[in-house]
C-alpha cells in the first residue's frame, strides 16, 4: 500500500539578511514545513518569501493546506495537482503557489529520503556541477559599494556577474555599468536587473545608453504582468531579455514564451510552487530552446539545476544563502567553488533548520550575530 498523509506542521523563521536588500527588504521570512506519512516518514521542506506574505502563506498551510492533504497518497505529483485545484479560487500564483511549495518540497524530501538518496540522486544527475554567477541587491549601495562587491566577485572567481539598475537618472546607472564592466573586464558576463522600475519608452532609452556595455541580458524592466510590453521589447532589443521570477504558473510562462517575449526564463521554485511545477516549466522552455536560468536559493535551485539536460547558470546573491544566514543546523546541501555548484549528497533536499527555541511564543537567539525570530504554529 502507497504510503498516506497523516500531518503537517508549519514553523516561521525570520532572519535578517547580512547585508540588507534595501529599506524594503531588510530581512527574509522561511515558513518551515514537516510532512509526515503512516509509515513513519518524514519530509522536510520550506516556503519562503523576502517581504511579502509570510503570515498569510503559514496560515494557507495551517488552516487550508493541512486539513485537505491528510489521507492523500504521498506522491508530490499527484498532490501538487489536487492541491492547486483546491487553492485555485484563491489565486491561480503568488501566496497560493508559494504555500504549496511547502507541502512540496517535503513530499520530494520524503521521497528521497526513503530512497537512500538526495533528491539530486532520485530525480537523476546530469552534470556533475554547475556554473554560479555572483549577484547582488545593490541598487542602494554606493557607487564605492558596488565597485568593492564587483572585486569581490571578481576574486572569487566569478565568469558572470549581476548588477541592480534602476536610479532615478540614466546617467547615474551608466556610470554604475560602466564603473562594474570596468572591474570584470571584457571577458567576463555582466547581467542587469531593473526589477520592474521603468516602463516601455525609458527601457529603450536605457538600452541606447548600457547597451554598449556588452550585456549578457537585461531583467525584468517593466511590470511583469505587461505581456504587451515585453513583447515589443523583446522585438525590437539589441539585448537578450530575461524574466520569471514574478511568473508564478507554467501558464503564463507559456503565454510568454508563446508571445516570443523572452529570451531566458529565470522560475523560481518556491513562487511557482516547488519541485514538481519546476520540471514542467523547465521542460516547457525547453521544448521551446528558451534558456533556463533558476532565480535565487542556490542551495535548492542548484541541486535541481544539476538534474537539467541542458547546463545552466546559478544565482547566488551575496552572503544570503540560508548557511550564511545562521539557519541551518546542519551543512548546506551544496558546494560552492571557484564559481562551480555541486551536490553534497545530503539525504532528500538537505536542509535541516535551526531547532524552535524552548519558549512556546516567540522569541529569539543569537546566531552569527543576527536575531533570528521563531513563531510556533
Amino acid at each position: 500500500m502507497p504510503a498516506r498523509i497523516t500531518g503537517l506542521t508549519t514553523r516561521l523563521i525570520t532572519v535578517p539578511l547580512l547585508r540588507s536588500w534595501g529599506a524594503e527588504a531588510p530581512e527574509n521570512h522561511v515558513i518551515v514545513t514537516e510532512l509526515t506519512t503512516d509509515d513513519g516518514g518524514k519530509g522536510h521542506g520550506f516556503s519562503w518569501t523576502p517581504t511579502i506574505g509570510p503570515q498569510a502563506v503559514k496560515a494557507l498551510l495551517d488552516h487550508d493546506i493541512a486539513p485537505y492533504i491528510l489521507g492523500l497518497e504521498a506522491n508530490p505529483e499527484m498532490v501538487w495537482d489536487q492541491l492547486w485545484k483546491r487553492l485555485h479560487e484563491a489565486g491561480g500564483g503568488g501566496l497560493t503557489t508559494i504555500a504549496m511549495a511547502g507541502v512540496d518540497l517535503a513530499l520530494w524530501d520524503l521521497n528521497a529520503r526513503q530512497a537512500g538518496t538526495s533528491v539530486t540522486g532520485l530525480l537523476g544527475q546530469r552534470q556533475e556541477s554547475v556554473e554560479v554567477y555572483g549577484s547582488g541587491v545593490n541598487l542602494h549601495y554606493s557607487l564605492e559599494q558596488l565597485v568593492e562587491q564587483a572585486q569581490r566577485w571578481v576574486a572569487a572567481g566569478h565568469n558572470a556577474v549581476k548588477i541592480k539598475v534602476g536610479k532615478p537618472e540614466l546617467r547615474e546607472d551608466a556610470e554604475r555599468v560602466a564603473a562594474v564592466r570596468q572591474v570584470i573586464g571584457p571577458d567576463r558576463l555582466l547581467m542587469i536587473d531593473a526589477n520592474q522600475r521603468w516602463d516601455l519608452a525609458h527601457t529603450f532609452r536605457a538600452l541606447d545608453v548600457l547597451g554598449e556595455y556588452g550585456l549578457e541580458w537585461l531583467e525584468e524592466p517593466i511590470r511583469a504582468d505587461d505581456l504587451w510590453a515585453y513583447r515589443r521589447l523583446r522585438k525590437h532589443s539589441p539585448v537578450p531579455i530575461a524574466l520569471g521570477e514574478n511568473v508564478h504558473t507554467i501558464y503564463r510562462f507559456r503565454d510568454f514564451i508563446e508571445a516570443e517575449a523572452v529570451d531566458i526564463i529565470q522560475p523560481n521554485i518556491v513562487r511557482v510552487g516547488g519541485i514538481t511545477p519546476f520540471r514542467r516549466i523547465v521542460e516547457l522552455a525547453r521544448a521551446n530552446s528558451i534558456r533556463v536560468a533558476p532565480h535565487l536559493l542556490p542551495e535548492l535551485s542548484g541541486q535541481l539545476a544539476l538534474t537539467l539536460a541542458e547546463a545552466v547558470s546559478v544565482e547566488d546573491v551575496e552572503d544570503a544563502s540560508f548557511a550564511q544566514l545562521g539557519i541551518l543546523a546542519g551543512p548546506s546541501p551544496v558546494r560552492i567553488g571557484n564559481s562551480r555548484l555541486s551536490s553534497a549528497g545530503l539525504p532528500g533536499i538537505g536542509f535541516e533548520f535551526t531547532g524552535e527555541p524552548s519558549h512556546p511564543q516567540v522569541s529569539a537567539i543569537e546566531n552569527k550575530g543576527n536575531r533570528i525570530e521563531y513563531s510556533n504554529s
